[in-house]
Order: structure tokens, then sequence, then C-alpha cells
């Protein structure tokens, strides 16, 4: 994904899940394992969100686009997370995908995917 489009659809998600009633932790957590574009809260669960934007669904959409290596990147990384952050040690913890097939614009609603792992 372009970077411009990808930060743009990041954006969107971040805001698009804070209207959902979810706090932003983290953007663009890295560390040598990965990175996890948003880390969120909601009450006592820590989400670990991906985002994913297709505007082409010749080879795979936007949720069919997390392939079992990438989700094994995602899950080393959240592990990372935890263990830099031990004031999230005790929550639960969610996985989930927020995917847009095409452009995102203004007020498009995206696929929400919880518990993707």
């Amino acid at each position: 994904m372009n970077t411009t489009k990808g930060a743009l659809a990041e954006s969107a998600a971040r805001e698009w899940l804070e209207h959902q009633g979810l706090r932003t932790v983290v953007t663009n957590y890295r560390c040598r394992e990965g990175e996890i574009d948003l880390i969120m809260r909601e009450d006592d669960i820590i989400v670990f969100i991906e985002v994913r934007q297709r505007m082409h669904s010749r080879f795979a959409s936007a949720t069919g686009s997390v392939n079992p290596q990438k989700q094994r990147k995602i899950w080393r990384t959240a592990q990372d997370f935890l263990y830099r952050h031990p004031q999230y040690r005790n929550f639960l913890c969610r996985f989930d995908m927020i995917a847009y097939d095409g452009k995102v614009l203004p007020r498009t609603t995206p696929i929400w995917l919880r518990q993707i792992l």
C-alpha cells in the first residue's frame, strides 16, 4: 500500500474506531518483530488492529490480505508491546482488522473484523 494511502486509511480507521468508543493507546507501534498499525483500548481490553486497504481485489480483498505469516508477525509484535508496557499485561487482548476495499473517502464505513488471530 502506498505510504500516503496507508496513512490516510490508518487515520480514518482510528477516527472511526474512536467514534465506536475505543481509545487510542499507540499508533504505528514498531519493533524488530514487525509493526502494528493501531493499538487501542476498549474498557479493559487492549485491541491490536491491522488496517488494510485494497484498491482492487484482483489478487485478494483487503480482508483476505492478512496471511498466516503476517498474523504471526502481529502476534509477536503484540507480545513485544505487552513486555515493554507492563501496565497492560493483565488486560484481555483482541486482534482486529479494519479493511477498506476501494478508496477511503470521508465517512467511509470500513469492514471491522474482530479477533482475527
